[in-house]
């Protein structure tokens, strides 16, 4: 974003990202509790965000870890549900439609994670910068959050995954290493994860959509 601030804790429409974030998973009727994975040195500031908004379904708020893998794995190690969904702090607009259906096809199949087709041609490059191939833009998906699993599944692949020199970009990788097929559930192009200025941009035109 090219600022000093934490993406999760810029304001948008008066009140940080987090807290429009976490308000999708409150409400949704099949939430029963939430787990924020932040910094050590922000936990007291989250807390007190949540308890100024009146969030009663976070039960905890934990430190995460160097990277994302296992900031994920230390909030799993907190939850009790059976069912798990890990969600980016900086997608607001996830919709309780597509978290419902990503849930009934979790429950289905064990694994599962929301995804859009890719609209344009992706080109596989090398270092040089030059075309490698071209794939099959059909087949291609761009993945986005939350992501269900089993809590039992996902902690096992990340116990598996533990020691390993490279970092899974998310959790879905770590399923598939366990050789458990990962079901796409199509998703929606608003729910976008708010990472560069222009986000910000579409995120305004997102939510006066919604408001009208």
């Amino acid at each position: 974003m090219g600022v000093k601030e934490s993406k999760q804790f810029l304001l948008f429409h008066h009140h940080p990202i987090l807290l429009h974030t976490l308000r999708v998973f409150e409400t949704h009727p099949e939430v029963e509790e939430i787990v924020v994975v932040t910094r050590e040195n922000e936990i007291g500031r989250v807390k007190q965000l949540i308890a100024q908004d009146g969030l009663m379904k976070v039960k905890q708020v934990v430190a995460g870890g160097k990277e994302r893998q296992e900031s994920v794995y230390r909030g799993l190690t907190c939850l009790t549900t059976e069912w798990v969904l890990v969600h980016d702090a900086v997608r607001p607009f996830v919709s309780h439609a597509s978290i419902s259906r990503l849930l009934t096809t979790a429950r289905m199949h064990g694994a599962a994670i929301l995804a859009v087709p890719v609209k344009d041609t992706v080109k596989q490059v090398d270092q040089a910068g030059i075309v490698e191939m071209t794939p099959d833009r059909s087949r291609l998906w761009a993945v986005q959050t939350p992501q269900a699993f089993r809590t039992q599944i996902l902690l096992e692949a990340h116990e598996q995954a533990s020691g390993q020199e490279a970092a899974a970009t998310d959790d879905s990788m770590l399923v598939e290493q366990l050789g458990i097929d990962v079901r796409v559930v199509e998703g929606e192009y608003t729910n976008i994860k708010l990472t560069t200025p222009d986000d910000l941009i579409v995120a305004e035109a997102i939510y006066q959509i919604r408001q009208s």
